[in-house]
């Protein structure tokens, strides 16, 4: 059984009516936009943010979920769609998941405007049903998310971000919104604020461990998915590349900022960057940070009693760190 399968056992049935209700939340009396959420729908992903709803909702709830629950996760999904179609805009992006983008095949005005429709339709199912407390969560992620990418496209210009802003700023983007889910899911089931926050912690941890490994993917072997040196090309400081900074000498790391700047589009280059990243201690550093993480993530458990919703999450857990792509 594939490890994604394995997590999603215990709540297998709430995912399928889960979809059903998601589908249903996005139908609009407009025939052009219910082809391009049909399109988004029949692409969807691993649907891991919906899955942490779910699991940690049944955790709290000795294996009960209620309509609140349904509806946070549909929550959750609908932004996180509208932020990556808005994400495929910005970055002018003609690909996701291995499809075209909403954009490549409808133009960018189109994308905009569904985004903002996915947005305001996730925004209304909180407020036609009066779950402000879900809706807060979602917010929160909302505003982290857009803050987090404003500040890592000012600290991209000078690039001049530390550990701490690095840290900052996957903590917003990414983290953030794992740690809303997880958030989501126990507020769903009207547990109480400590659990809550403790949960949240959960999903920060997760999403900070999920971050790292995904820049780490940029200085892996060539059978994982994303392409190589993509993150050199692009001129993002990420953490391998952060602590080779900070451990080289003065002529390498004149020689380190020099290929961002100037040859980050020589294939050459961008191979001798990977190697000297690794020289530096970089990728280590940047495993050793996530299994911290990982470790944190799984404090956050140990006090639950043993159930198949947690078996799922300490899963997920091993799952996020051990990843091909």
């Amino acid at each position: 059984m594939k490890i994604t399968a394995q997590i999603k056992a215990p709540i297998e049935e709430e995912m399928e009516l889960f979809e059903k209700k998601f589908y249903a939340s996005m139908l609009s009396k407009v025939a052009l936009l219910n082809r391009i959420t049909h399109f988004v729908v029949n692409r969807k992903g691993k649907q891991m943010r919906p899955m942490f709803v779910f699991l940690v909702a049944k955790m709290c709830h000795n294996g009960q979920v209620n309509e609140r629950t349904y509806r946070g996760a549909a929550v959750i999904e609908l932004i996180h769609t509208a932020t990556l179609v808005h994400d495929d805009v910005v970055d002018d992006s003609d690909q996701r998941r291995g499809f075209f983008s909403i954009n490549a095949l409808w133009k960018n005005k189109i994308a905009v405007l569904v985004g903002d429709y996915l947005l305001s339709k996730g925004l209304l199912l909180s407020i036609d049903h009066d779950d402000f407390d879900l809706l807060k969560i979602i917010s929160k992620a909302v505003r982290a998310m857009s803050e987090g990418e404003l500040l890592q496209i000012e600290k991209a210009r000078k690039l001049d971000i530390t550990e701490a802003v690095y840290l900052d700023i996957i903590r917003q983007k990414t983290a953030t919104l794992i740690a809303s889910c997880c958030a989501m899911g126990a507020q769903s089931v009207y547990a109480d604020p400590e659990e809550v926050s403790q949960l949240t912690d959960l999903g920060e941890a997760i999403g900070m461990a999920f971050q790292i490994k995904d820049d780490l993917f940029d200085y892996g072997s060539a059978s994982i998915g994303k392409p190589l040196g993509i993150d050199i090309k692009e001129r993002k400081l990420t953490l391998p590349l952060i602590h080779a900074l900070n451990q080289g000498t003065a002529q390498e790391v004149r020689w380190l900022m020099d290929s961002l700047k100037n040859h980050n589009t020589d294939r050459k280059r961008v191979q001798q960057v990977i190697q000297k990243v690794r020289e530096l201690g970089g990728i280590a550093y940047a495993e050793q940070k996530m299994k911290a993480y990982q470790a944190q993530a799984l404090a956050c458990l140990e006090h639950y009693p043993d159930s198949e919703y947690k078996t799922s999450l300490l899963l997920m857990i091993d799952y996020v760190i051990e990843r091909q792509k």
